[in-house]
């Protein structure tokens, strides 16, 4: 058996994994991948997101409100947030963050959104997932105030962002998260970025149907794929991939508690 990895940022309810769901996950597991968190991204599409973890073991999930999606949906509550959390499968809070690439028309309501996930955090104790895309001056500030205010625990998913904000992250206690984004040929930054952080800050995920690493960049990205991701972490940091993929698993099982193995 290939050594136990966990994608830790997947979204198996999106329309591209559909069709053959039940096989992308059979081949996740062939590969080592044998937990995954599937992510709800607008609250209206939890029962599919719920069902799906449900369906099957090692799948968990989590539920928040997408940033580019805020101004298409209800504001989230935190009242919402934590009764979904008592839920046995449900271990995280988001993905929620600031995305001003796309969509800083909605700044504002961006920012309220992700105040509501940090407290939603806060008082269920589960990690916050956090986007963030052009906006990592107001990232770094609100993550900081807001743990200023009480502290919570958070992971940056498929972290692609710049030192700074990083390093802020880490200086909160926070983990960032590693997808195909780093093994890109181009990425020379990014990976400098992940060496210089402790290695028991990284997490390990594909944002699948997105970002697939080489040799499949440009095709859809599925959990087994995280592998390739892992591959270029243990590079990074000098490691046999078997260590590795171990450290990212006692990671994982740390700060997703209610998943831990």
């Amino acid at each position: 058996m290939p050594p136990a990895l966990v994608d830790s940022h997947c979204h198996l309810d999106f329309p591209q994994l559909a069709e053959d769901r039940d096989a992308v996950i059979a081949r996740a597991r062939a590969a080592g991948v044998t937990r995954m968190v599937t992510i709800c991204t607008r609250l209206r599409q939890l029962p599919q997101v719920r069902a799906i973890a449900e369906a099957h073991d090692g799948l968990f999930f989590a539920a928040g409100t997408h940033p580019m999606s805020v101004a298409d949906e209800p504001m989230v509550t935190v009242e919402e947030l934590t009764a979904i959390a008592q839920h046995p499968r449900m271990v995280g809070i988001g993905e929620s963050g600031l995305d001003y690439h796309y969509t800083a028309e909605s700044k504002a309501a961006q920012q309220e959104s992700l105040r509501l996930h940090i407290e939603a955090a806060r008082r269920t104790r589960l990690p916050l997932i956090i986007h963030a895309r052009d906006a990592d001056d107001d990232m770094a500030r609100i993550l900081t105030e807001e743990y200023r205010a009480g502290p919570y625990t958070c992971v940056m998913h498929c972290f692609s962002s710049g030192a700074g904000l990083a390093q802020a992250a880490l200086d909160l206690g926070f983990y960032l998260s590693m997808s195909g984004i780093a093994a890109f040929p181009k990425s020379e930054s990014l990976r400098a970025i992940f060496a210089s952080a402790p290695l028991d800050r990284i997490l390990v995920e594909t944002d699948a149907p997105y970002l697939a690493p080489p040799p499949y960049r440009g095709k859809r990205n599925e959990p087994a794929y995280t592998v390739h991701t892992a591959q270029v972490g243990a590079e990074i940091f000098g490691l046999d991939y078997a260590d590795f993929a171990a450290a990212t698993c006692a990671n994982f099982d740390r700060l997703f508690w209610k998943a831990a193995a």
